[in-house]
């Protein structure tokens, strides 16, 4: 059954709390809203609620981890990545600590409370930062991966998670690979690239344009830093066109990770980017913010038949 992205993220710290008692969770005042509560009220001994105070939060998680602790830092995306990215900077990246940034709330998932609360340049942001793992789940098997894979793995990571639910994607035992990604579509005519939730909508629109005989692979690109530079050539030579879609500013994020492949390498392809069209967004029903701009199915069929025009 479909699951909360926060909820299996809060379980799961949970259950790495106690198989390992060196983890640590912090948060600043939203535990209730992140899930690290959950870890919380199993472990108030090795739970720290920061408050408010979100570069704070992420400096007293690099120190933590100077004491062989492995934090979990959580609060929401926008804060975690703004507030906090002096001290993920300065301390956590160019010590090359073991702290671990649980970003809730990613995208325009806090839909109702607007710009100050979406994050839309998170990525870009930490993508940026030397030594920075970034792995964005797209349903619960994914999530609880990504979570295993950072508490057992040295160095920083942030883990983008958005509070909604996505549909189940991957069987329990998917083996994921960091680095890596995963064409969880197949087709032969364009590749959408996408991380998240987009993934979901890729496939819809996927679904919808076969009816019109257009053939869609879609690749869940789950690892954003490393990424998957194998995957996105061969997909480029198979299929002869790109798109990227992503529940982000489409400037440092994704596209611009693909891009930079497909540039390197020379694969000269026509590529279409679906994302956040360099504008802070509003408050408005999740869904209706997808539509609006454009990062729901139907914005990715767009982008497909975009590309598909080009590549004639």
């Amino acid at each position: 059954m479909a699951q909360a992205i926060r909820e299996v993220y809060g379980n799961v710290l949970t259950e790495l709390g106690e198989q390992n008692k060196d983890i640590v969770v912090l948060d600043a005042d939203l535990s209730g809203s992140t899930k690290s509560k959950v870890f919380g009220q199993k472990f108030p001994d090795r739970f720290f609620n920061m408050g408010i105070a979100e570069s704070n939060m992420v400096a007293t998680a690099a120190g933590l981890s100077t004491t062989g602790k492995i934090p979990f830092v959580n609060t929401f995306t926008v804060f975690l990545t703004t507030l906090g990215l002096i001290a993920t900077r300065a301390q956590v990246c160019y010590g090359n600590l073991n702290v671990k940034l649980g970003g809730a709330y990613c995208g325009m998932s806090d839909a109702l409370d607007g710009a100050t609360h979406h994050a839309t340049e998170d990525m870009a942001a930490m993508r940026a930062l030397p030594n920075m793992t970034l792995l964005v789940p797209s349903d619960a098997t994914s999530t609880r991966w990504a979570t295993e894979y950072a508490a057992k793995t040295w160095g920083p990571f942030y883990l983008r998670l958005s509070r909604d639910v996505y549909p189940d994607l991957y069987a329990p035992d998917y083996k994921f690979e960091c680095g890596k990604g995963a064409i969880v579509r197949d087709g032969n005519d364009v590749t959408v690239i996408a991380c998240g939730l987009l993934v979901h909508k890729a496939i819809e629109a996927a679904n919808e344009l076969e009816k019109k005989g257009v053939s869609v692979r879609v690749v869940d690109m789950y690892s954003v830093k490393p990424i998957d530079r194998e995957l996105i050539l061969k997909c480029a030579e198979e299929t002869g066109a790109i798109v990227t879609a992503e529940e982000h500013n489409i400037y440092g994020g994704l596209g611009s990770a693909v891009s930079e492949v497909l540039a390197w390498a020379g694969a000269g392809v026509p590529t279409e980017f679906v994302g956040i069209r360099d504008t802070f967004t509003e408050s408005a029903p999740y869904a209706q913010l997808l539509a609006k701009y454009g990062v729901d199915a139907n914005g990715v069929a767009a982008g497909i038949e975009k590309a598909l025009t080009r590549k004639k």
